[in-house]
This record gives C-alpha cells, structure tokens and sequence, in this order.
C-alpha cells in the first residue's frame, strides 16, 4: 500500500504527460483498427482524433489528478482506490472519446462509439497500471532532479 501526500503540481503535470503519451499512442491505434474494420480506413483521422485528445484530455487530467488529491488526502491508496480513480477516469476519458471521434468523423453513430467502448478496455488496464508505477515514484525526486540540474 502507498500513501498519498500531496503531489506537487509539476508532478501532476509530468503524470499526465507521461499517461497521454500512452494514451494516445493507443487511441491512433484504436481509431485506425476501428475504421479499417468498418471500412473507412484512415491514418489522417486516427492522428486527429489522437491530437485533439492529447491537448483536451491533458488538461482534464490535470484537472481529475487534482481532485484526486484533495479525494485521498493522507490516506493508504490501496488498490480498491486505484480501481475507484481508474473507473471515475475512465467514465469521464471514454465519453470525451466518444465526443471527439464523432466531432472528427463527422458523425455520432457506431465508429465513433466503437472507437470508445474499445477504448473502455484497452486504457483501463492501461491507466490502472500507470498509477500504481506513478505511486512507486518517491514524491520529491521530479522537483530535486530539476533543481539540482538549476542549481
């Protein structure tokens, strides 16, 4: 079991980075099987929808980490709250997916809720992974890195 303290926002910032690198790498990759599955295949789209969500769903990230923070203030995070913050996450990631693939393709129909119900899956495991490797990380070791590196 690790122990939340409270994160530093740099930290919340890098997190987040770190997790819409992965993210995103797999949504391109969801988009484009999705759409070649149903014929529409396009590399164009997968890159949109995949850039449109790493700058939107950055910032909400930042956005849930924070509250998280006030959520778990001092207490044991064992994985029972990771899986808590992990579907709460993904509530609020799949329905943007939604939004945004059906904005980019045009159309709020089965491609765009494919492309979300498949990401249900796949960033689930995923998200819940990063934030127990995120928990292992010392706090303080980003922010003395930095201003060793300054100083």
């Amino acid at each position: 079991m690790s122990k939340y303290k409270k994160e530093s926002h740099l930290r919340s910032v890098l997190k987040g980075v770190s997790w819409r690198i992965i993210a995103t790498s797999d949504t391109i990759l969801v988009v484009l099987a999705i759409t070649c599955i149903t014929g529409s295949c396009s590399i164009e789209n997968a890159l949109k929808i995949g850039a449109a969500e790493f700058l939107v769903k950055l910032f909400v990230y930042y956005i849930h980490e924070r509250v998280w923070q006030n959520v778990t203030k001092e207490r044991d995070v064992n994985n029972k709250i990771t899986l808590y913050k992990s579907i709460s996450w993904r509530i609020i990631a799949t329905s943007m997916t939604f939004i945004i693939s059906g904005a980019i393709l045009d159309a709020f129909e089965e491609v765009a809720l494919y492309i979300a119900i498949t990401e249900l899956f796949t960033k689930f495991g995923l998200y819940y992974i990063h934030e127990r490797i995120w928990l292992k990380l010392p706090l303080g070791k980003i922010r003395n890195f930095f201003y060793k590196k300054n100083n």
